[in-house]
């Protein structure tokens, strides 16, 4: 209930986490159907990187703010197009004052069929996520823990869907309560595409997180991983990482594609790398980055 995105938003997790988000919206709407983004750990949804607590961090200055300077290839240009093409729509006169959160990001991309449900826990996030979609009748706003939602809120009636988990991860044991929350939602929903997002910094328990999803019974699960920095003699964010459950057959090309280009644009040190693998499913082959 501490955690304010506000601080963070437009970082260099930020922009992992949302150009993955828009290839996955894009694959999704391969097809006519309609499907729904949910999405667990909403925030506000807007956010003003002029504000007094955006320039205090200054992190958008290492993530976004890099990468809408950056000269990217055809390719990774033709990928990032959804997620960055949102980005200049709020900011018509240029620059970047307004970033989209997930859900607002969602919900500019969506096709007049799809459907978003975000849920925020934290009441003056979520009177402000409320604001923000009041009147759109493609969103419905809930005031809700969103580890609940992986229960009640499963399966969309839709029957097609993105489940987006971006918890704050405030608590010591919320690498075991992604884990755990997944598999829930799995029986309810085996047929949707999870999106859930970790930290990687010293000391975290990546490996033993990776271990308990490899135990779940779920055949697909695709790993990217992106590091800006050492963590030595660091305490604080070195690196964010996302797991794709039925992942688009896709999605692990345009990954090799997308990560070199992210870490060469938002590095921070030497040390920056990358990695996508398969955690289950394909074939389990860990490639990193050769610069790393």
């Amino acid at each position: 209930m501490n955690y304010r995105h506000i601080y963070h938003a437009g970082n260099f997790a930020d922009v992992l986490k949302h150009a993955v988000l828009a290839r996955l919206i894009r694959y999704m709407q391969k097809k006519d159907g309609a499907f729904r983004v949910l999405d667990t750990h909403a925030g506000i949804g807007l956010y003003d990187l002029s504000s007094e607590e955006a320039q205090k961090t200054g992190e958008w200055l290492d993530g976004i703010g890099k990468l809408m300077e950056a000269e990217l290839g055809l390719q990774v240009s033709e990928l990032l197009e959804p997620y960055l093409s949102a980005i200049r729509e709020l900011n018509p006169e240029g620059g970047i004052r307004f970033y989209p959160g997930s859900p607002k990001l969602a919900r500019m991309l969506f096709r007049p069929q799809d459907r978003l449900s975000a849920m925020e826990l934290h009441p003056e996030d979520f009177a402000r996520l409320h604001r923000l979609f009041e009147g759109d009748h493609h969103a419905r706003i809930t005031e809700l823990d969103g580890w609940l939602a992986l229960g009640a809120h499963l399966p969309p009636k839709e029957k097609r869907g993105i489940v987006l988990v971006d918890p704050p991860f405030e608590e010591e044991d919320e690498y075991e309560r992604l884990a755990k929350g997944l598999e829930r939602a799995y029986r309810r929903f085996p047929g949707g595409t999870y999106c859930l997002w970790y930290p990687l910094k010293k000391g975290a328990p990546v490996k033993e997180f990776h271990e308990m999803l490899q135990a779940l019974d779920i055949p697909k699960m695709l790993c990217a991983e992106l590091t800006v920095r050492s963590d030595r003699g660091m305490t604080g964010l070195t690196g964010s990482g996302l797991i794709i459950v039925n992942p688009p057959f896709t999605l692990k090309d345009e990954l090799h594609q997308m990560l070199p280009a992210l870490k060469d644009h938002m590095a921070q040190d030497r040390f920056a790398s990358h990695r996508a693998f398969w955690l289950r499913g394909e074939n389990k082959t860990v490639k990193d980055d050769p610069e790393s």
